[in-house]
């Protein structure tokens, strides 16, 4: 914040000083319930904010010259704050696993009961740690491909400390048991208000940087990061249409009935899947991929069909999620139908990033990071094939209420969208901070097989634990009884259940082998050559190469 003027700093004390009289609001109407603890929360939050404002308040005025090189600072407390989310959703998850062999570990306690702790997972996970990281390489990609500073100085950090306060509303609100009970959007009505407002921001400042380009085309990595920022907004809007209690609770009921409500979650679902774990991190792919390859991306016009197919297919394939449910069969097929063709603008992607390495597999040998990137691109046409095979109705019968589905979820959420992210940020640190190099390889390299052997465990162990506990909950006896209890399943779920720990355990421990990698580079790294990054003032690229 160092960078911003004296009005931009009065500014963002108003902004600062109009949330903490809407937290005082929120504590006073909400007294005991959970919305008067949040707002407790959103008073603290802001307060220190604006006390950091405060202590900036008479220092020097930026010079003009700030416009003349990229806009960092936000993209560095960005990339803190995905490390930090990573550690605590990861370790709030190893925890959860461990809940499931071992019961007692939740200590007798409400607040962390498996029922609560579980979306705090879910949440620190793909919001604080995915949509941290892809805030941060949006902002740092955005301006590279466009050689363009970002359009604002200070919306960029509104979107990154709204968006960290929504994540901390959300969190904290499932300890205590507040929630809105819909996959991926568990945050009350309230959080859910305050992200709209973040999200706008987010989109304005990005499509004003996308206007302010000197490059006569946009990078193929910018579609994929739009298409992430539009169609979560309109997920996120039809999704929570709420109507609250009162103002002074935090419980709200959906304005969708039955049936109805169950596809508006599982398009929201499926979509949010599609868009902010998906087209997001293939923006990541597609921009890091061929910098640290060293080679262009094989194919950019397969990277456009690749996009629009994802964009169109995803839309319509949600409702696969509720076979054998009340949902009409018809609008059940489309959505089978749908998953299976999507299987092939995903390997389009997928095929891209492998074809991209072509000539360049001594290096994916020799450097961790690229291995990063490889296995992600891997586990993305993985995980993408199982997707379309799991849609199909017989398939879908045995797996989808197993843990089977988990293994799947996972082997995208640690397979591709962590292992992306982890490749992504050891390109992008060393060029934010200057430095010449990562400060140690072989602890990228450790990280490495950490996070590729957690994975393989916890994986496998789900695919077998979900298709014997599928076969045993369909065996029937010769008078047309059920052979297994439910007990009997679990107790045979057991040892899978300890291995879902343990790789969970490996992960989370890589994710601190990281995060001590990434602190000591930026303290103790050696400086790189001054390079010139800096974006074009004035003019357009008239030779650009088309994308």
């Amino acid at each position: 914040m160092g960078q911003l003027t004296s009005a931009e700093r009065g500014f963002a004390a108003a902004i600062l000083i109009a949330l903490m009289v809407v937290g005082v609001a929120m504590a006073a109407a909400g007294r005991f319930d959970p919305i008067g603890i949040h707002g407790v929360i959103v008073l603290v939050y802001c307060g220190a904010l604006f006390c950091y404002i405060l202590t900036l308040a008479f220092g020097e005025e930026p010079d003009a010259s700030r416009f003349s090189s990229y806009y960092d600072d936000p993209i560095k407390v960005g990339v803190a704050l995905t490390l930090a989310w990573a550690i605590f959703g990861m370790f709030i998850g190893v925890w959860a696993a461990a809940q499931l062999a071992w019961p007692s570990l939740n200590f007798d306690t409400a607040w962390s009961s498996f029922g609560r702790i579980r979306p705090a997972h879910t949440t620190g996970v793909i919001f604080g740690f995915g949509g941290n990281a892809l805030i941060a390489t949006s902002f740092h990609v955005v301006q590279r491909t466009s050689r363009a500073r970002l359009a604002d100085q200070l919306s960029p950090w509104f979107v990154i400390f709204g968006f960290n306060l929504f994540c901390l509303i959300a969190v904290s609100g499932y300890f205590m048991g507040v929630t809105q009970s819909k996959e991926y959007a568990e945050a009350e009505w309230y959080a859910d208000l305050w992200l709209v407002i973040v999200w706008i921001a987010y989109f304005a400042l990005f499509v004003r940087t996308l206007a302010r380009r000197k490059e006569p085309h946009i990078y193929v990595a910018n579609w994929y990061y739009l298409a992430f920022i539009i169609v979560v907004a309109i997920l996120h809007i039809v999704n929570n249409l709420a109507v609250p209690v009162s103002f002074g609770h935090a419980k709200s009921y959906t304005v969708w009935p039955g049936v109805q409500d169950a596809m508006v979650q599982w398009w929201y679902g499926h979509n949010a899947v599609a868009f902010f774990l998906t087209s997001g991190f293939l923006g990541m792919l597609y921009y890091y991929l061929p910098i640290r390859a060293e080679r262009p991306i094989f194919s950019y016009r397969l990277s456009i069909l690749s996009f629009w197919g994802i964009t169109f297919f995803y839309m319509w394939a949600g409702s696969h999620h509720l076979h054998y449910t009340a949902l009409p069969i018809w609008v059940q097929n489309l959505g089978m139908t749908f998953s299976v063709m999507l299987l092939v603008p995903s390997w389009a992607s997928a095929g891209n990033a492998m074809l991209t390495l072509n000539g360049a597999w001594h290096r994916v040998r020799d450097d961790a990071t690229l291995r990063f990137m490889m296995m992600a691109a891997f586990f993305y046409g993985l995980s993408t094939f199982e997707g379309s095979f799991m849609a199909i109705r017989p398939v879908n019968s045995l797996s989808h209420y197993t843990d089977w589905t988990v293994g799947h979820v996972h082997a995208g959420a640690l397979g591709w969208v962590a292992m992306m992210t982890f490749g992504s940020l050891y390109t992008l640190i060393p060029s934010i901070w200057k430095r010449e190099r990562m400060y140690s390889a072989a602890l990228v390299e450790v990280h490495f097989w950490l996070a590729l052997a957690g994975t393989l465990i916890y994986v496998f162990a789900m695919w077998n634990s979900g298709i014997i506990q599928g076969l045993m909950w369909r065996t029937y006896s010769a008078d047309n009884t059920l052979v297994y209890s439910f007990v009997d399943s679990l107790l045979a779920m057991y040892p899978y259940y300890i291995a879902r720990a343990f790789g969970g355990l490996l992960f989370l421990l890589g994710a601190i082998v990281a995060s001590f990698n990434i602190w000591m580079t930026v303290r103790t790294a050696p400086a790189a050559e001054a390079v010139h990054d800096a974006p074009l003032t004035s003019g357009v690229l008239e030779n650009a190469p088309a994308e």
